[in-house]
Protein backbone atom coordinates (compact mmCIF):
# COMPACT_ATOMS: atom_id res chain seq x y z
CA UNK A 1 0.00 0.00 0.00
CA UNK A 2 1.50 3.35 -1.09
CA UNK A 3 2.03 6.19 1.62
CA UNK A 4 -0.77 8.23 -0.34
CA UNK A 5 -3.54 5.96 0.24
CA UNK A 6 -2.44 5.25 3.52
CA UNK A 7 -2.37 8.91 4.19
CA UNK A 8 -5.86 9.44 2.62
CA UNK A 9 -7.44 6.55 4.29
CA UNK A 10 -6.10 8.04 7.69
CA UNK A 11 -7.11 11.83 6.99
CA UNK A 12 -10.77 10.40 5.85
CA UNK A 13 -11.27 8.24 9.02
CA UNK A 14 -12.43 11.10 11.27
CA UNK A 15 -13.61 9.69 14.79
CA UNK A 16 -17.46 11.50 15.17
CA UNK A 17 -18.50 13.33 18.48
CA UNK A 18 -19.50 11.00 21.13
CA UNK A 19 -23.24 10.66 21.30
CA UNK A 20 -24.86 11.69 24.52
CA UNK A 21 -26.66 8.82 26.52
CA UNK A 22 -30.28 8.75 25.79
CA UNK A 23 -30.96 7.91 29.27
CA UNK A 24 -28.99 10.70 30.71
CA UNK A 25 -30.66 13.07 28.34
CA UNK A 26 -34.23 11.92 29.68
CA UNK A 27 -33.24 12.28 33.34
CA UNK A 28 -32.50 15.76 32.63
CA UNK A 29 -35.89 16.49 30.97
CA UNK A 30 -37.62 14.47 33.91
CA UNK A 31 -36.25 16.31 36.50
CA UNK A 32 -36.44 19.94 34.69
CA UNK A 33 -40.02 19.12 34.53
CA UNK A 34 -40.60 18.07 38.29
CA UNK A 35 -38.62 21.70 38.90
CA UNK A 36 -41.48 23.24 36.46
CA UNK A 37 -43.94 21.78 38.22
CA UNK A 38 -42.46 22.69 41.79
CA UNK A 39 -42.76 26.74 41.43
CA UNK A 40 -46.53 25.79 41.01
CA UNK A 41 -46.06 24.68 45.07
CA UNK A 42 -45.77 26.51 48.19
CA UNK A 43 -42.29 26.98 49.47
CA UNK A 44 -42.90 28.61 52.76
CA UNK A 45 -45.88 28.70 55.03
CA UNK A 46 -45.86 32.26 55.99
CA UNK A 47 -45.85 35.77 53.88
CA UNK A 48 -43.04 36.69 56.17
CA UNK A 49 -40.29 36.15 53.57
CA UNK A 50 -40.05 38.87 50.99
CA UNK A 51 -42.24 37.43 48.03
CA UNK A 52 -44.65 35.37 49.56
CA UNK A 53 -43.80 32.04 48.18
CA UNK A 54 -47.32 30.40 50.26
CA UNK A 55 -49.06 31.10 46.71
CA UNK A 56 -50.38 27.59 45.33
CA UNK A 57 -50.80 27.09 41.34
CA UNK A 58 -49.10 30.65 40.84
CA UNK A 59 -45.18 31.25 40.96
CA UNK A 60 -43.55 34.43 42.86
CA UNK A 61 -41.14 36.23 41.15
CA UNK A 62 -38.52 34.18 42.73
CA UNK A 63 -40.24 30.87 41.68
CA UNK A 64 -40.24 32.04 38.38
CA UNK A 65 -36.76 31.79 37.88
CA UNK A 66 -36.47 28.21 38.68
CA UNK A 67 -39.52 28.03 36.34
CA UNK A 68 -37.17 29.85 33.51
CA UNK A 69 -34.06 27.74 34.45
CA UNK A 70 -35.62 24.46 34.53
CA UNK A 71 -37.38 24.97 30.52
CA UNK A 72 -34.42 26.49 29.40
CA UNK A 73 -32.52 22.83 30.90
CA UNK A 74 -35.42 20.69 29.11
CA UNK A 75 -34.96 22.31 25.89
CA UNK A 76 -31.44 21.99 25.83
CA UNK A 77 -31.90 18.47 26.45
CA UNK A 78 -34.59 17.75 24.14
CA UNK A 79 -32.65 19.50 21.77
CA UNK A 80 -29.57 17.11 22.20
CA UNK A 81 -31.96 14.03 22.02
CA UNK A 82 -32.61 15.14 18.36
CA UNK A 83 -36.20 16.93 18.82
CA UNK A 84 -37.31 18.60 15.61
CA UNK A 85 -37.34 21.95 15.54
CA UNK A 86 -34.96 22.90 18.66
CA UNK A 87 -31.45 21.95 17.01
CA UNK A 88 -31.11 25.84 16.20
CA UNK A 89 -30.08 26.05 20.44
CA UNK A 90 -27.19 23.78 20.30
CA UNK A 91 -24.69 24.52 17.12
CA UNK A 92 -21.52 23.84 18.89
CA UNK A 93 -23.09 21.00 21.22
CA UNK A 94 -25.39 20.32 24.40
CA UNK A 95 -23.10 19.14 27.00
CA UNK A 96 -21.35 22.40 28.30
CA UNK A 97 -24.77 24.64 27.88
CA UNK A 98 -26.64 21.55 29.76
CA UNK A 99 -24.07 21.50 32.55
CA UNK A 100 -24.13 25.28 32.78
CA UNK A 101 -27.69 25.85 33.10
CA UNK A 102 -28.63 23.14 35.33
CA UNK A 103 -26.11 23.74 37.57
CA UNK A 104 -27.54 27.34 37.94
CA UNK A 105 -31.06 26.41 38.06
CA UNK A 106 -29.96 24.28 41.31
CA UNK A 107 -28.20 27.42 42.61
CA UNK A 108 -30.75 29.51 42.23
CA UNK A 109 -33.48 27.08 43.93
CA UNK A 110 -31.09 25.83 46.76
CA UNK A 111 -30.18 29.97 47.50
CA UNK A 112 -33.63 30.67 47.87
CA UNK A 113 -34.27 27.50 50.13
CA UNK A 114 -31.27 28.49 52.31
CA UNK A 115 -32.58 32.35 52.38
CA UNK A 116 -36.03 30.95 53.68
CA UNK A 117 -34.42 29.14 56.28
CA UNK A 118 -31.68 31.95 57.53
CA UNK A 119 -34.59 34.65 56.69
CA UNK A 120 -37.10 32.58 58.86
CA UNK A 121 -34.88 31.16 61.57
CA UNK A 122 -35.87 27.32 60.97
CA UNK A 123 -35.70 24.36 58.61
CA UNK A 124 -39.02 23.88 59.30
CA UNK A 125 -40.17 27.06 57.64
CA UNK A 126 -39.80 25.56 54.31
CA UNK A 127 -43.18 23.34 52.95
CA UNK A 128 -42.36 20.59 50.79
CA UNK A 129 -42.83 22.25 47.93
CA UNK A 130 -38.89 23.65 48.44
CA UNK A 131 -37.52 20.04 49.17
CA UNK A 132 -39.00 18.91 45.86
CA UNK A 133 -37.93 21.79 44.06
CA UNK A 134 -34.28 21.71 45.77
CA UNK A 135 -34.42 17.62 44.44
CA UNK A 136 -35.40 17.98 41.31
CA UNK A 137 -33.08 20.67 40.43
CA UNK A 138 -30.16 18.41 41.36
CA UNK A 139 -30.85 15.85 39.31
CA UNK A 140 -30.40 17.40 35.65
CA UNK A 141 -27.27 18.68 37.09
CA UNK A 142 -25.92 15.71 38.28
CA UNK A 143 -26.82 13.87 34.62
CA UNK A 144 -25.42 16.90 33.24
CA UNK A 145 -22.52 16.58 34.62
CA UNK A 146 -22.21 12.59 33.44
CA UNK A 147 -22.65 14.07 30.14
CA UNK A 148 -19.46 13.16 27.67
CA UNK A 149 -17.81 16.39 25.61
CA UNK A 150 -20.20 16.92 22.53
CA UNK A 151 -18.31 19.78 21.52
CA UNK A 152 -17.62 20.62 18.23
CA UNK A 153 -17.68 23.26 15.19
CA UNK A 154 -20.68 24.72 14.37
CA UNK A 155 -22.31 23.77 10.66
CA UNK A 156 -22.88 26.52 8.69
CA UNK A 157 -26.28 28.05 9.51
CA UNK A 158 -29.06 27.78 7.01
CA UNK A 159 -30.19 31.47 5.58
CA UNK A 160 -32.89 32.59 6.80
CA UNK A 161 -35.36 35.34 4.63
CA UNK A 162 -34.40 38.81 5.69
CA UNK A 163 -37.85 38.94 7.00
CA UNK A 164 -37.02 35.74 9.42
CA UNK A 165 -33.95 37.26 10.69
CA UNK A 166 -35.34 40.96 11.37
CA UNK A 167 -38.01 38.89 13.78
CA UNK A 168 -35.05 37.28 15.45
CA UNK A 169 -33.20 40.76 16.21
CA UNK A 170 -36.64 41.96 17.62
CA UNK A 171 -37.38 39.29 19.81
CA UNK A 172 -33.89 38.94 20.85
CA UNK A 173 -33.86 42.61 22.02
CA UNK A 174 -37.44 43.09 23.54
CA UNK A 175 -36.16 39.93 25.25
CA UNK A 176 -33.45 41.58 26.41
CA UNK A 177 -35.25 44.50 27.63
CA UNK A 178 -37.56 42.25 29.68
CA UNK A 179 -34.54 40.73 31.45
CA UNK A 180 -32.67 44.08 32.32
CA UNK A 181 -36.00 45.74 33.20
CA UNK A 182 -36.52 42.69 35.94
CA UNK A 183 -33.50 43.13 37.45
CA UNK A 184 -33.47 46.93 37.60
CA UNK A 185 -36.95 46.87 38.75
CA UNK A 186 -36.27 44.22 41.87
CA UNK A 187 -37.51 45.73 45.31
CA UNK A 188 -34.75 46.84 47.47
CA UNK A 189 -36.38 45.46 50.10
CA UNK A 190 -36.16 41.92 48.30
CA UNK A 191 -32.18 40.99 47.65
CA UNK A 192 -32.97 37.41 47.84
CA UNK A 193 -34.64 37.85 44.49
CA UNK A 194 -32.07 40.30 43.03
CA UNK A 195 -29.27 37.98 43.49
CA UNK A 196 -31.12 34.30 42.48
CA UNK A 197 -31.53 36.99 39.51
CA UNK A 198 -27.89 37.05 38.96
CA UNK A 199 -26.91 33.79 39.25
CA UNK A 200 -29.70 32.24 36.66
CA UNK A 201 -28.66 35.24 34.06
CA UNK A 202 -25.35 34.67 34.77
CA UNK A 203 -25.35 31.13 33.82
CA UNK A 204 -28.13 31.59 30.85
CA UNK A 205 -25.71 34.07 29.20
CA UNK A 206 -22.37 31.58 30.23
CA UNK A 207 -24.57 29.24 28.55
CA UNK A 208 -25.52 30.49 24.87
CA UNK A 209 -21.96 31.42 24.63
CA UNK A 210 -20.81 27.89 25.06
CA UNK A 211 -23.72 26.72 22.71
CA UNK A 212 -22.68 28.66 20.03
CA UNK A 213 -25.71 30.16 20.01
CA UNK A 214 -24.40 34.06 20.42
CA UNK A 215 -22.46 33.27 17.78
CA UNK A 216 -25.34 32.27 15.58
CA UNK A 217 -26.78 35.80 16.70
CA UNK A 218 -23.92 37.67 16.19
CA UNK A 219 -24.33 36.86 12.48
CA UNK A 220 -27.30 37.66 11.94
CA UNK A 221 -27.00 41.46 13.77
CA UNK A 222 -23.63 41.64 11.61
CA UNK A 223 -25.80 41.06 8.28
CA UNK A 224 -28.49 43.35 9.71
CA UNK A 225 -26.56 46.29 11.14
CA UNK A 226 -28.84 49.38 10.55
CA UNK A 227 -32.23 46.63 11.92
CA UNK A 228 -29.84 46.56 14.54
CA UNK A 229 -28.91 49.83 15.71
CA UNK A 230 -32.56 50.51 15.45
CA UNK A 231 -33.79 47.98 17.61
CA UNK A 232 -31.35 48.78 20.16
CA UNK A 233 -32.43 52.43 19.79
CA UNK A 234 -35.98 51.60 20.36
CA UNK A 235 -35.45 49.33 23.21
CA UNK A 236 -33.21 52.00 25.49
CA UNK A 237 -35.54 54.74 24.44
CA UNK A 238 -38.34 52.16 25.33
CA UNK A 239 -37.18 51.64 29.21
CA UNK A 240 -38.92 54.62 31.06
CA UNK A 241 -42.41 53.66 29.37
CA UNK A 242 -42.91 50.40 30.89
CA UNK A 243 -41.86 51.58 34.17
CA UNK A 244 -44.64 51.46 36.56
CA UNK A 245 -43.41 52.69 39.62
CA UNK A 246 -42.60 56.15 38.29
CA UNK A 247 -39.22 57.46 38.59
CA UNK A 248 -37.80 55.22 41.11
CA UNK A 249 -35.84 52.73 38.77
CA UNK A 250 -35.40 55.08 36.12
CA UNK A 251 -33.01 57.19 38.75
CA UNK A 252 -30.55 54.09 38.64
CA UNK A 253 -31.11 53.68 34.78
CA UNK A 254 -29.33 57.66 34.39
CA UNK A 255 -26.85 56.68 37.05
CA UNK A 256 -26.10 53.60 34.62
CA UNK A 257 -25.59 55.52 31.24
CA UNK A 258 -23.84 58.04 33.22
CA UNK A 259 -21.56 55.78 34.76
CA UNK A 260 -21.07 53.61 31.34
CA UNK A 261 -20.25 56.90 29.15
CA UNK A 262 -17.15 58.31 31.29
CA UNK A 263 -16.09 54.44 31.08
CA UNK A 264 -16.50 55.26 27.08
CA UNK A 265 -14.56 57.86 27.49
CA UNK A 266 -11.94 56.01 29.52
CA UNK A 267 -11.84 53.68 27.23
CA UNK A 268 -10.64 55.17 24.84
CA UNK A 269 -7.25 55.84 26.88
CA UNK A 270 -6.99 52.51 28.34
CA UNK A 271 -8.99 50.18 26.16
CA UNK A 272 -7.59 52.11 22.81
CA UNK A 273 -4.16 53.70 23.82
CA UNK A 274 -3.47 51.67 26.63
CA UNK A 275 -2.07 54.27 29.42
CA UNK A 276 -3.52 53.61 32.83
CA UNK A 277 -5.30 55.86 34.37
CA UNK A 278 -6.17 55.84 37.56
CA UNK A 279 -7.57 59.50 38.35
CA UNK A 280 -10.05 59.40 35.56
CA UNK A 281 -13.16 60.45 37.66
CA UNK A 282 -11.31 64.01 38.40
CA UNK A 283 -12.63 64.89 34.63
CA UNK A 284 -15.77 63.89 35.57
CA UNK A 285 -15.98 66.39 38.45
CA UNK A 286 -14.45 68.55 36.55
CA UNK A 287 -17.14 68.81 33.91
CA UNK A 288 -19.54 68.44 37.05
CA UNK A 289 -18.11 71.62 38.82
CA UNK A 290 -18.15 73.66 35.87
CA UNK A 291 -21.86 73.21 35.17
CA UNK A 292 -22.54 73.83 38.40
CA UNK A 293 -20.65 77.02 38.87
CA UNK A 294 -22.48 78.62 34.99
CA UNK A 295 -25.74 77.02 35.44
CA UNK A 296 -26.90 79.92 37.82
CA UNK A 297 -26.88 77.52 41.34
CA UNK A 298 -27.55 79.74 44.01
CA UNK A 299 -24.28 79.40 45.67
CA UNK A 300 -22.04 79.49 42.79
CA UNK A 301 -19.37 82.21 42.49
CA UNK A 302 -19.40 83.20 39.42
CA UNK A 303 -23.41 84.42 39.14
CA UNK A 304 -23.81 83.27 35.94
CA UNK A 305 -26.78 81.06 33.99
CA UNK A 306 -25.55 79.17 30.69
CA UNK A 307 -28.11 77.04 28.37
CA UNK A 308 -27.30 73.87 28.79
CA UNK A 309 -25.93 73.53 25.76
CA UNK A 310 -23.16 76.50 26.31
CA UNK A 311 -22.75 74.28 29.79
CA UNK A 312 -22.16 71.34 28.29
CA UNK A 313 -19.66 72.86 25.56
CA UNK A 314 -18.22 74.50 28.70
CA UNK A 315 -18.11 71.38 30.61
CA UNK A 316 -16.77 69.32 27.86
CA UNK A 317 -13.81 72.41 27.20
CA UNK A 318 -12.50 72.80 30.63
CA UNK A 319 -12.23 68.88 31.03
CA UNK A 320 -10.35 68.66 27.97
CA UNK A 321 -8.33 72.00 28.89
CA UNK A 322 -7.21 69.81 32.40
CA UNK A 323 -6.72 66.59 30.31
CA UNK A 324 -4.05 68.88 27.64
CA UNK A 325 -2.74 70.06 31.20
CA UNK A 326 -1.75 67.34 33.14
CA UNK A 327 -1.37 64.83 30.23
CA UNK A 328 1.41 67.26 28.43
CA UNK A 329 3.86 67.12 31.06
CA UNK A 330 3.39 63.32 32.06
CA UNK A 331 2.41 61.54 29.17
CA UNK A 332 5.85 60.76 28.28
CA UNK A 333 6.04 58.44 31.33
CA UNK A 334 5.16 54.81 30.64
CA UNK A 335 3.47 52.09 33.01
CA UNK A 336 3.76 52.48 36.87
CA UNK A 337 4.57 55.46 36.67
CA UNK A 338 1.80 56.85 34.59
CA UNK A 339 -0.70 55.13 36.86
CA UNK A 340 1.10 57.05 39.63
CA UNK A 341 0.92 60.72 38.19
CA UNK A 342 -2.68 60.05 37.51
CA UNK A 343 -3.77 58.78 40.94
CA UNK A 344 -2.08 61.82 42.07
CA UNK A 345 -4.10 64.29 40.06
CA UNK A 346 -7.35 62.73 40.90
CA UNK A 347 -6.46 63.09 44.61
CA UNK A 348 -5.43 66.68 44.37
CA UNK A 349 -8.34 67.67 42.08
CA UNK A 350 -10.52 66.14 45.07
CA UNK A 351 -8.45 67.89 47.78
CA UNK A 352 -8.28 71.23 45.76
CA UNK A 353 -12.44 71.16 45.37
CA UNK A 354 -12.69 70.78 49.17
CA UNK A 355 -9.89 73.71 49.93
CA UNK A 356 -11.57 76.29 47.69
CA UNK A 357 -13.66 77.53 50.07
CA UNK A 358 -12.60 81.26 50.82
CA UNK A 359 -10.77 80.17 53.84
CA UNK A 360 -8.08 77.92 52.90
CA UNK A 361 -8.04 78.98 49.11
CA UNK A 362 -10.43 81.57 47.11
CA UNK A 363 -14.15 81.15 47.72
CA UNK A 364 -15.23 79.26 44.16
CA UNK A 365 -16.58 75.60 45.12
CA UNK A 366 -17.62 76.26 48.84
CA UNK A 367 -15.40 73.61 50.14
CA UNK A 368 -16.62 70.17 51.34
CA UNK A 369 -20.14 71.29 50.99
CA UNK A 370 -20.09 71.63 47.86
CA UNK A 371 -22.45 73.49 44.76
CA UNK A 372 -26.04 72.59 45.87
CA UNK A 373 -29.56 73.98 44.53
CA UNK A 374 -28.24 73.26 40.98
CA UNK A 375 -30.91 74.35 38.73
CA UNK A 376 -33.22 71.58 36.36
CA UNK A 377 -32.56 71.71 32.68
CA UNK A 378 -34.81 73.54 30.14
CA UNK A 379 -34.39 73.21 27.02
CA UNK A 380 -37.06 75.43 25.03
CA UNK A 381 -39.79 75.89 27.80
CA UNK A 382 -39.64 71.90 28.42
CA UNK A 383 -38.18 71.70 32.23
CA UNK A 384 -36.87 68.55 32.94
CA UNK A 385 -37.59 68.37 36.72
CA UNK A 386 -41.10 68.10 35.88
CA UNK A 387 -43.38 65.09 34.48
CA UNK A 388 -44.38 65.45 31.01
CA UNK A 389 -46.82 63.07 29.00
CA UNK A 390 -45.82 61.65 26.31
CA UNK A 391 -48.36 59.05 23.96
CA UNK A 392 -50.48 58.99 26.95
CA UNK A 393 -47.86 58.18 29.44
CA UNK A 394 -46.72 60.31 31.93
CA UNK A 395 -42.50 60.79 32.18
CA UNK A 396 -40.88 61.81 35.45
CA UNK A 397 -37.85 64.18 35.68
CA UNK A 398 -35.85 61.23 36.10
CA UNK A 399 -37.29 59.54 32.78
CA UNK A 400 -36.65 63.29 30.88
CA UNK A 401 -32.95 62.81 32.09
CA UNK A 402 -32.59 58.99 30.92
CA UNK A 403 -33.90 60.28 27.24
CA UNK A 404 -31.06 63.10 27.36
CA UNK A 405 -28.35 60.77 28.43
CA UNK A 406 -29.47 58.36 25.51
CA UNK A 407 -28.41 61.02 23.12
CA UNK A 408 -25.35 62.07 24.59
CA UNK A 409 -24.16 58.09 24.73
CA UNK A 410 -25.21 57.48 20.72
CA UNK A 411 -22.85 60.65 20.69
CA UNK A 412 -20.12 59.18 22.61
CA UNK A 413 -20.21 55.61 20.69
CA UNK A 414 -20.69 57.28 17.39
CA UNK A 415 -17.21 59.41 18.43
CA UNK A 416 -15.78 55.74 20.14
CA UNK A 417 -16.17 54.00 17.10
CA UNK A 418 -15.61 56.77 14.48
CA UNK A 419 -11.95 57.52 16.22
CA UNK A 420 -11.31 53.75 17.24
CA UNK A 421 -11.70 53.30 13.25
CA UNK A 422 -9.47 56.39 12.12
CA UNK A 423 -5.85 57.10 11.26
CA UNK A 424 -5.38 58.08 14.58
CA UNK A 425 -7.18 55.35 16.34
CA UNK A 426 -4.98 52.90 14.62
CA UNK A 427 -2.27 54.56 16.30
CA UNK A 428 -3.62 54.41 19.51
CA UNK A 429 -3.69 50.39 19.19
CA UNK A 430 0.06 50.67 17.67
CA UNK A 431 1.06 52.79 20.82
CA UNK A 432 -0.53 50.33 23.02
CA UNK A 433 0.60 47.30 21.49
CA UNK A 434 4.56 48.28 21.16
CA UNK A 435 5.35 51.83 21.76
CA UNK A 436 8.65 51.20 20.46
CA UNK A 437 8.04 49.88 17.51
CA UNK A 438 5.32 52.38 16.65
CA UNK A 439 7.83 55.25 17.02
CA UNK A 440 9.67 53.21 15.03
CA UNK A 441 7.36 53.55 12.08
CA UNK A 442 6.60 57.20 12.29
CA UNK A 443 4.48 57.64 14.48
CA UNK A 444 4.29 60.71 17.43
CA UNK A 445 3.88 58.81 20.45
CA UNK A 446 3.58 61.75 22.59
CA UNK A 447 0.89 63.68 20.27
CA UNK A 448 -1.22 60.61 19.73
CA UNK A 449 -1.25 60.17 23.74
CA UNK A 450 -1.85 63.49 24.29
CA UNK A 451 -4.69 62.99 21.60
CA UNK A 452 -5.89 60.18 23.44
CA UNK A 453 -5.97 61.90 26.99
CA UNK A 454 -8.02 65.21 26.02
CA UNK A 455 -10.51 63.06 23.95
CA UNK A 456 -11.03 60.91 26.74
CA UNK A 457 -11.33 63.66 29.29
CA UNK A 458 -13.75 65.57 27.20
CA UNK A 459 -16.12 62.50 27.00
CA UNK A 460 -16.02 62.56 30.73
CA UNK A 461 -16.52 66.18 31.29
CA UNK A 462 -19.67 66.21 28.97
CA UNK A 463 -21.30 63.08 31.07
CA UNK A 464 -20.58 65.36 34.52
CA UNK A 465 -22.37 68.17 33.21
CA UNK A 466 -25.51 66.23 33.14
CA UNK A 467 -24.62 64.33 36.47
CA UNK A 468 -24.63 67.81 38.19
CA UNK A 469 -28.08 68.53 37.12
CA UNK A 470 -29.32 65.24 37.82
CA UNK A 471 -27.98 64.99 41.65
CA UNK A 472 -28.44 68.94 41.95
CA UNK A 473 -25.54 69.38 43.67
CA UNK A 474 -21.98 69.10 43.24
CA UNK A 475 -19.34 67.63 46.58
CA UNK A 476 -15.93 66.63 46.47
CA UNK A 477 -16.71 63.03 48.08
CA UNK A 478 -18.08 62.10 44.89
CA UNK A 479 -15.08 62.41 42.87
CA UNK A 480 -12.75 59.75 45.10
CA UNK A 481 -10.25 57.10 43.84
CA UNK A 482 -11.88 53.93 45.42
CA UNK A 483 -15.32 53.49 47.42
CA UNK A 484 -18.40 51.76 47.92
CA UNK A 485 -20.64 54.08 45.84
CA UNK A 486 -19.59 54.62 41.67
CA UNK A 487 -18.70 56.13 39.70
CA UNK A 488 -14.92 56.34 41.38
CA UNK A 489 -11.98 56.08 39.70
CA UNK A 490 -11.35 51.94 40.63
CA UNK A 491 -15.05 50.96 39.33
CA UNK A 492 -14.32 52.48 36.13
CA UNK A 493 -11.01 51.09 35.18
CA UNK A 494 -13.08 48.19 36.50
CA UNK A 495 -15.96 48.40 34.14
CA UNK A 496 -13.49 48.89 31.33
CA UNK A 497 -11.79 45.61 31.71
CA UNK A 498 -14.65 43.54 33.28
CA UNK A 499 -16.37 44.54 30.05
CA UNK A 500 -13.79 43.94 27.64
CA UNK A 501 -11.17 46.56 26.50
CA UNK A 502 -11.19 48.35 23.44
CA UNK A 503 -15.07 47.50 22.61
CA UNK A 504 -18.58 49.51 23.01
CA UNK A 505 -20.26 47.06 24.89
CA UNK A 506 -18.29 46.19 27.10
CA UNK A 507 -17.67 49.13 29.04
CA UNK A 508 -21.32 49.59 29.05
CA UNK A 509 -22.21 46.05 30.38
CA UNK A 510 -19.31 46.48 33.05
CA UNK A 511 -20.70 49.46 34.26
CA UNK A 512 -24.42 48.12 34.37
CA UNK A 513 -23.42 45.48 36.76
CA UNK A 514 -20.77 47.40 38.74
CA UNK A 515 -23.14 50.06 39.26
CA UNK A 516 -26.50 47.76 39.41
CA UNK A 517 -25.61 45.32 42.04
CA UNK A 518 -24.18 48.14 44.86
CA UNK A 519 -27.28 49.71 44.55
CA UNK A 520 -29.19 46.65 44.98
CA UNK A 521 -26.87 44.43 47.66
CA UNK A 522 -27.28 47.86 49.96
CA UNK A 523 -26.66 45.72 52.60
CA UNK A 524 -23.73 43.96 51.55
CA UNK A 525 -21.78 47.67 51.84
CA UNK A 526 -19.33 47.21 54.54
CA UNK A 527 -18.35 43.85 52.11
CA UNK A 528 -18.72 45.43 48.92
CA UNK A 529 -14.95 46.32 48.11
CA UNK A 530 -14.52 42.69 49.55
CA UNK A 531 -16.42 41.13 46.63
CA UNK A 532 -15.44 43.69 44.25
CA UNK A 533 -11.54 42.60 44.72
CA UNK A 534 -13.02 38.37 45.02
CA UNK A 535 -14.81 38.93 41.63
CA UNK A 536 -12.13 40.52 39.76
CA UNK A 537 -9.18 37.71 40.77
CA UNK A 538 -11.79 35.32 39.17
CA UNK A 539 -12.44 37.21 36.15
CA UNK A 540 -8.73 37.69 35.49
CA UNK A 541 -8.04 33.61 36.16
CA UNK A 542 -11.22 32.36 33.95
CA UNK A 543 -11.54 35.14 31.60
CA UNK A 544 -8.98 38.47 31.47
CA UNK A 545 -10.41 39.38 28.24
CA UNK A 546 -13.47 40.69 29.49
CA UNK A 547 -17.07 39.63 29.44
CA UNK A 548 -17.74 41.02 25.94
CA UNK A 549 -14.24 41.24 24.40
CA UNK A 550 -13.10 41.61 20.62
CA UNK A 551 -11.27 39.38 18.51
CA UNK A 552 -7.92 40.50 19.02
CA UNK A 553 -7.68 39.66 22.76
CA UNK A 554 -9.32 36.53 22.22
CA UNK A 555 -7.01 35.66 20.18
CA UNK A 556 -4.08 37.18 22.45
CA UNK A 557 -5.33 35.05 25.77
CA UNK A 558 -6.46 31.65 24.16
CA UNK A 559 -4.47 31.53 21.07
CA UNK A 560 -4.10 27.56 21.81
CA UNK A 561 -8.26 26.90 22.54
CA UNK A 562 -8.63 26.23 18.77
CA UNK A 563 -6.95 22.94 19.42
CA UNK A 564 -9.73 22.16 22.13
CA UNK A 565 -12.90 23.65 20.39
CA UNK A 566 -13.27 20.47 17.69
CA UNK A 567 -11.40 18.64 20.40
CA UNK A 568 -13.31 15.07 18.99
CA UNK A 569 -12.94 15.67 15.32
CA UNK A 570 -9.50 17.89 15.16
CA UNK A 571 -7.23 16.27 17.83
CA UNK A 572 -8.34 12.43 16.26
CA UNK A 573 -7.72 13.26 12.77
CA UNK A 574 -4.50 15.04 13.57
CA UNK A 575 -3.74 11.63 15.82
CA UNK A 576 -4.79 9.51 12.60
CA UNK A 577 -2.07 11.70 10.26
CA UNK A 578 0.43 10.87 12.69
CA UNK A 579 -0.13 7.32 12.83
CA UNK A 580 -0.18 6.66 9.29
CA UNK A 581 3.11 8.87 8.83
CA UNK A 582 4.62 6.62 11.16
CA UNK A 583 3.00 3.23 9.09
CA UNK A 584 4.45 4.78 6.05
CA UNK A 585 7.65 5.40 7.32
CA UNK A 586 7.81 1.75 8.82
CA UNK A 587 6.81 -0.12 5.50
CA UNK A 588 9.52 1.80 4.01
Amino acid sequence: MSENTITTEATTTVAKTPAAPTGLLWTIVAGSAAAVASTFLAWTWTTAFPGNLTVYGYPAPLQMLTLVGAVLTGAHALAALGVKGLGWLIPTGARKALWILALGTFATTLFTAISIIVELGALVDLEPGAGVAVVAAAVPAIAAYKLPDDTRKAAPAKALPSWAEILVIVAVFALGLYVVTFGIDTEDSEPQLFIAYLILVGSAATALVKSGLTQRLAQITARNRQVTITASIVMAIAFPFIQQSGDTYTLIAVNILIFATVALGLNIVVGLAGLLDLGYVAFLGVGAYTAALVSGATSSAFGVQFPFWAAALTGMAASLVFGVVIGAPTLRLRGDYLAIVTLGFGEIFRIAMGNLDGTSGPQITNGPNGIPNIPQLEFFGYNFGEPHTVLGIELGAYANYYLLMILIMALVVLVFSRAGNSRIGRAWVAIREDETAATAMGINGFRVKLVAFALGAALAGLAGTVQAHVNTTVVPENYVFAGPVPPNSAFLLAAVILGGMGTITGPIVGSALLFLIPAKLQFLQDYQLLGFGIALILLMRFRPEGLIANKRAQLEFHENDDDQLAVPEQRQSADADTQADGTAKAGA
